[in-house]
């Protein structure tokens, strides 16, 4: 383009120079004119070109963020199917662990609970243990061994037997054998576990632990409190959870 807009002009001089129209100051000038309308064209062909390639960058760029936000989009719609087949199945293991202990929930025996991830099951004490003893009772056994048949099905859950207290001090004659609540909670789920154990639970999938009187539901200051507080919670979790027993 270039070279053609020089020929143009050289032609162009040369036939005014050859006609005798113009004096030679007069053919500078025009030369002169005609190659800053060159250098003009030229400088604005250069800015487009620039201009061209500034927008095939941003062109690309915006490309990739397209390319990048449409990842990210599907990652987003997969982890939300994700989250809403879990909750799902949540709910279902939930509702059949319900109806599978619906006569003892009704009984009021014990109490099933879904909260995050995972599913609880809260066992009476008084049903289960008699007052500063860790010996399981024969009614208790019945219920837990209905618990133990419905837990069985979960074989992708970590079951975590947990003791609860209230904050009395156990009699002296009782202190012996577990010189405070927190000793006397973890015997208490120990037991559960091995009972559970017996009526066919993997050992494998079983944690046995103890929190005393530190982790109340209600207050100890009344005698429903207290009870409310003496519990055995029998806690469901995802093995992909399990590092999160620990905390």
């Amino acid at each position: 383009m270039n070279n053609k807009i020089q020929i143009a002009v050289l032609v162009f001089t040369a036939s005014v120079v050859t006609s005798g129209c113009v004096s030679t100051g007069e053919f500078e000038k025009m030369q002169t004119a005609k190659n800053n309308e060159i250098n003009v064209l030229q400088q604005q062909m250069a800015d487009v070109e620039r201009e061209n390639a500034t927008l095939e960058q941003q062109k690309e760029a915006l490309e990739q963020q397209n390319s990048a936000t449409q990842q990210q989009v599907g990652s987003l719609e997969q982890q939300k199917a994700a989250l809403l087949e879990a909750s799902q199945q949540r709910q279902q293991q939930y509702d059949a662990l319900v109806q599978g202990l619906s006569k003892e929930v009704e009984n009021g025996q014990l109490q099933v609970r879904q909260y995050q991830n995972m599913l609880a099951v809260d066992l009476a004490e008084q049903i289960f243990f008699s007052s500063g003893r860790a010996t399981l009772k024969v009614g208790g056994k019945d219920v837990l061994a209905k618990v133990g048949e419905a837990l069985k099905g979960y074989d992708n859950k970590i079951i975590r037997v947990v003791g609860h207290t209230d904050n009395v001090r156990l009699a002296k004659s009782l202190r012996n054998t577990f010189p405070t609540n927190w000793e006397l909670s973890v015997a208490r789920a120990t037991n559960v576990v091995r009972y559970l154990q017996e009526v066919g639970i993997p050992p494998e999938r079983m944690i046995a632990s103890g929190r005393g009187e530190y982790d109340p539901v209600d207050t100890n200051d009344t005698r429903q409190g207290r009870q409310n507080n003496r519990r055995i919670e029998i806690m469901l979790i995802d093995k992909s959870l399990e590092s999160e027993m620990t905390k």
